[in-house]
């Protein structure tokens, strides 16, 4: 088994979504399931500076996702908040209606590890936007809730 790198971050800036008009803010990630060619599952590091937020609250049909807090502070945000400290882990089961994103609202970056399952085709929803995504190895559609198509905005 080789060693994976974790030297090398990835930076992304924070971008407005074209559709939800939501900006999560930057972060950065070491992807590490794909340097040894993870199938079923994937792995990564994240960082999240202050005020960031992992992503919009969400949730998944048919992929498990679990997160451990590596350092730092975060606030997971569900139906409630619950503050996670470095040590602390969450998941939820593919299929739990329950939206959940993580934000830090400190004063210093939080690392966690990210893994979760890797599906060919998925869908998510997003409960704070009226949005579902679904997705396979062909592409992605957005949908409003009951249905009707949602296009990004130009």
């Amino acid at each position: 088994m080789p060693k994976i790198s974790t030297g090398n971050w990835t930076e992304h800036v924070g971008t407005t979504h074209a559709i939800s008009g939501q900006n999560d803010g930057p972060y950065a990630e070491i992807v590490l399931g794909d340097q040894v060619g993870l199938s079923q599952f994937g792995a990564h590091l994240e960082r999240l500076p202050p005020g960031a937020r992992s992503s919009h609250r969400h949730w998944h049909e048919t992929e498990d996702e679990l997160i451990y807090l590596i350092s730092g502070d975060l606030v997971l945000i569900e139906d409630v908040e619950t503050l996670l400290t470095a040590g602390d882990a969450a998941g939820w089961a593919a299929g739990q209606p329950t939206g959940h994103c993580l934000e830090n609202r400190s004063d210093a970056d939080a690392v966690m590890l990210v893994i979760g399952t890797r599906a060919d085709a998925g869908v998510v929803h997003y409960p704070d936007h009226d949005m579902i995504l679904r997705h396979d190895r062909t592409g992605r559609t957005f949908t409003r809730t009951d249905g009707s198509p949602i296009t990004p905005k130009a």
